[in-house]
């Protein structure tokens, strides 16, 4: 390895993951201004890897190919394509169809990159994945090397990435590690100065140091690039100050090798050949090859394995140089020559027109849409862009714009989102097209952000939508208002606007999405209905797993738990197999918050984790939030105090940002329950009595139904019984108007607990014998309460009959303060309980519970880490990390270790 001047310590890290290959893999992005010294960095990288037998994979981000989606992968991957026959099928055909190998629409962006990671996992050999200029790769590509990138721990494979400061890039929020590589020291850059040009008069010397200010590329090309006099005037951006040293050689160069570079600095992926005949098309004469001999000896271009620049600003420095007619001509002469391949074809047609041209603008729809096809939304939306740019109608540049602007909410693009809507909004616009960017503006983060219609005025515009016909938009609109019902409050107002919109719509009263936002609405006064709808539903989804999503978040709002569960966790498995991590985010969170209030604390860690995980990586704050609030209750419900309090400030965090209240419910809940747990029965009841109160940020009308049991249990010892009474009296109204389950069955429990002693036991009799098939938490609570009160009245037998049988369940349930608690009353009515075993699951993470039991359940690895986006190795790692902590030696013994796992 030779020794960079001033890089040693960036050097030296790079050997080290390099070196370190075999025992871990990783990623890191390599920072820096233009010109810094990253492509150095990364070509030094590469020659330690060779060096030690690892295999070099490389592709380099152009500009000009960002309109290409998987442009960057196909060219990383290339070398390993034979690999991908050996893929498991969904994986295979959805690899083949991103890189173009096979027919066929794209599926979502993460199951592509299970594929690519799967493949490079797959080589047999230690990889090394070098993407240069990273900040330019499609947008596609991008997404596909970040999700492989923060799964490469147990791979023998590391990811550097060369990222230029100040320029968008998706690496940017994928959570890697970076190195920031920072100019060079003023004795290192007087050093490299003096050695490239010696002998320079004082004031040039002290002026190009100044210019350079510890720019390597800067302090090697401006000495032979710019006239003394210059670097006297006025001071230009660094950036700039080179890419006129570059101009200035471009200049200098014959006419024909200025064309030339020209063609190949406004092509994507192009060919020496296709660059010659580009530039005699658009000179009228012959060009050969000869004529890239000066631009290569002035060293602006590489000529070794084809025509490479040899740094991006040289590309830029050339467009820069060039006047207008000069780059359109060279484009139609490159639009001439690509007529075999209408995709590219079609932006340098675009290029080359100055004026609107609706033949060329709808050949660019037409890229768009097969750009969508292929799951290329960033160059679906920069083809919309330019389609607009080129439309001939007002209204046909604004629909083309709010399609783009629709695009980006799904691309996660804020600011693009505003700049086109504002774009469109300065020309002329139908009152549907204003609808249109409306609902729009309010798409993102579920409606949480500034500068968003609220509830009313969604449900105003939904109608409105209706009255002109698109029946459809007006769905996504009201469905879009009913979720703001679920993260805010808009009052019964705003709620009743929303029930008047959705009957007035010509909707089937059995339409997935209309239950789902009737329950979002009103979970109370449509409850009946919406539970009449769920279950005649269930069982007919034809597996559609959207359709699942939807129902299992309608029955989370009437409290109906287990059709939630069930929902959700078919949701998840449809979209689990599809790829659609940002909706699997969300049908797990159903699935966790579901599963946790049934009891099952296994299903519901493995649930949320995963769900926080995946919410993360796919940008929803809110539902991270969510998740993490999940992941506080299920701590608390263990026992695990500090892990609740820890998981809940940070939930609490998110949820503070934007008010969202099942966040802030969630979060009160947990808190409540670990102060439940350790005694401190007041500031349980100051905890949970929130929830109840609508001036409180964590008020949530559907949630708040179903913590009842937990705040009478705190209010009871600490003689708030009074102020639980009050609530009671709301609830049992609401409860004539639902069928809800959860509420029903907290409401039975309460009557019993808060009853006088002559009624008590006629109330705990009745609530035991409801229907609790799928609620052994909520049994084992009746159980517990009815012991405690039959051990009150010196009924000590008959009380250890059900303190024995909630010990039990609670026990088997994982309920480590709810079983403390059987066993102080066992005790206290005569009988030791035996003490309680710490169960299997209590050794685990969250990440490593929900491998342990696919495990038990019998899944290979592979199939392991298709459930859960990991490569086999990463699922192989993590189990040789589990089977110490469980006490075991093999897969075979997690049966019976994880028994009540799944409990």
């Amino acid at each position: 390895m030779t020794t960079l001047l001033g890089r040693v310590a960036e050097q030296e890290r790079l050997a080290a993951l390099v070196g370190g290959i075999t025992e871990q893999g990783g990623a890191l992005l390599v920072r820096g201004q233009a010109g810094i010294g990253k492509s150095a960095l990364l070509g030094e990288a590469a020659g330690v890897a060779k060096a030690a037998g690892v295999r070099v994979l490389s592709v380099a981000g152009a500009e000009s190919e960002q309109h290409f989606p998987y442009a960057g992968l196909q060219q990383l991957l290339y070398p390993v394509r034979k690999g991908i026959d050996a893929l498991p099928g969904p994986q295979r055909d959805a690899l083949k169809a991103a890189l173009g190998l096979t027919a066929g629409e794209v599926p979502d962006v993460y199951l592509v990159g299970l594929a690519a990671l799967n493949l490079l996992s797959e080589t047999g050999t230690p990889l090394l994945l070098l993407v240069e200029d990273a900040h330019w790769l499609d947008q596609a590509s991008a997404d596909v090397l970040a999700f492989v990138g923060r799964r490469l721990e147990s791979e023998p494979i590391v990811l550097l990435a060369s990222v230029r400061d100040g320029v968008p890039c998706v690496f940017d929020q994928a959570g890697l590690p970076s190195l920031q590589v920072e100019p060079l020291t003023d004795e290192l850059s007087a050093r490299l100065l003096d050695h490239v040009a010696p002998g320079l008069e004082q004031p040039v010397r002290e002026r190009l140091l100044a210019e350079a200010a510890g720019n390597p590329l800067a302090l090697t090309e401006l000495p032979h690039t710019v006239q003394p006099d210059s670097l006297l005037k006025a001071t230009l951006p660094l950036s700039t100050r080179l890419e006129h040293a570059f101009g200035d050689k471009f200049t200098a160069l014959p006419g024909p090798t200025r064309m030339c570079l020209l063609v190949a600095a406004l092509n994507d992926r192009g060919t020496v050949a296709e660059t010659l005949a580009a530039a005699a098309a658009a000179l009228g004469v012959p060009v050969g090859a000869d004529a890239l001999a000066p631009a290569a000896e002035a060293r602006l271009i590489d000529l070794e394995g084809g025509l490479t620049f040899r740094h991006p600003l040289i590309r830029s420095a050339i467009v820069q140089t060039t006047t207008a007619p000069e780059r359109q001509a060279a484009h139609r002469a490159l639009a001439d020559a690509l007529a075999k391949e209408p995709e590219r074809q079609v932006w340098h047609l675009a290029a080359a027109a100055s004026t609107p041209d609706e033949t060329i603008a709808s050949a660019l729809v037409t890229a768009a849409e097969r750009a969508q096809y292929r799951a290329g939304v960033g160059a679906a939306i920069a083809a919309l862009q330019e389609a607009a740019r080129l439309s001939e109608t007002p209204q046909l540049r604004a629909d083309r714009l709010l399609r783009a602007a629709d695009l980006s909410v799904e691309a996660g693009r804020p600011d693009l989102v505003r700049r086109l809507l504002a774009e469109a909004a300065s020309g002329e616009l139908t009152a549907q097209d204003r609808a249109r960017a409306t609902w729009i503006r309010s798409s993102f983060d579920d409606g949480l952000v500034e500068d968003t219609a609220g509830p009313i005025e969604l449900a105003k515009l939904a109608r409105s939508v209706h009255e002109d016909g698109d029946l459809e938009l007006a769905m996504r609109v009201l469905w879009g208002a009913g979720m703001r019902c679920f993260w805010s409050e808009p009052g019964p107002e705003g709620r009743q606007h929303l029930l008047d919109v959705a009957d007035s719509l010509p909707l089937d009263e059995r339409d997935p999405r209309l239950i789902a936002i009737l329950a979002y609405v009103a979970p109370i006064e449509r409850g009946k209905a919406v539970a009449a709808g769920l279950m005649e539903l269930a069982g007919q989804t034809g597996g559609d797993p959207q359709v699942e999503r939807f129902l299992g978040s309608a029955a989370l709002q009437i409290g109906g738990f287990e059709l939630a569960a069930r929902f959700s966790s078919s949701a998840a498995a449809g979209l689990r197999k599809q790829g659609r991590l940002g909706l699997l985010a969300r049908a797990l969170a159903v699935h966790a918050c579901s599963a946790t209030r049934l009891g099952s604390l296994g299903v519901a860690l493995s649930a949320a984790e995963e769900a926080a995980r995946l919410a993360k990586e796919t940008n929803q704050t809110f539902m991270y939030g969510f998740a993490l609030s999940t992941q506080a209750e299920v701590a608390a419900l263990r026992g695990q105090y500090a892990e609740a309090a820890a998981l809940a400030a940070e939930a609490e965090q998110v949820g503070l940002a934007a008010a969202a209240r099942p966040v802030l419910a969630t979060v009160q809940l947990a808190r409540g329950l670990a102060a439940l747990g350790e005694g401190r029965h007041a500031d349980a009841f100051a905890d949970l009595h929130r929830l109840f109160d609508p001036a409180e940020p964590s008020y949530q009308l559907a949630l708040r139904c179903y913590v009842i049991a937990e705040l009478a249990d705190a209010a009871i010892r600490c003689g708030q019984e009074d102020a639980v009474r009050k609530i009671v009296r709301e609830l049992e109204k609401d409860a004539q108007r639902t069928t809800s389950p959860a509420l029903h069955i907290g409401l039975r429990y309460v009557r019993a607990v808060l009853a006088s002693d002559d009624k008590a036991e006629k109330l705990f009799n009745a609530a035991l014998a409801a229907d609790l098939t799928g609620w052994p938490s909520e049994r084992g609570r009746l159980q517990l309460a009815f012991g405690e009160w039959l051990r009150r009245h010196r009924r000590a037998a008959e009380s250890r009959v059900h303190l024995r049988a909630a010990r039990e369940t609670f026990d088997a349930l994982g309920l480590v303060p709810w079983s403390e608690r059987a066993r102080n009353e066992l005790r206290a009515a005569g009988e030791i309980s035996p003490r309680r075993t710490p169960d299997a699951r209590e050794q685990l993470t969250a990440h490593e519970l929900s491998i342990a039991q696919l495990a038990a359940d019998g899944l290979t690895n592979r199939e392991i880490g298709q459930r859960l986006y990991l490569s086999h190795r990463t699922v192989s790692t993590h189990l040789h990390r589990i089977f110490p902590k469980l006490g075991i030696t093999s897969r075979a013994d997690l049966p019976a270790v994880l028994q009540n796992a799944q409990a």
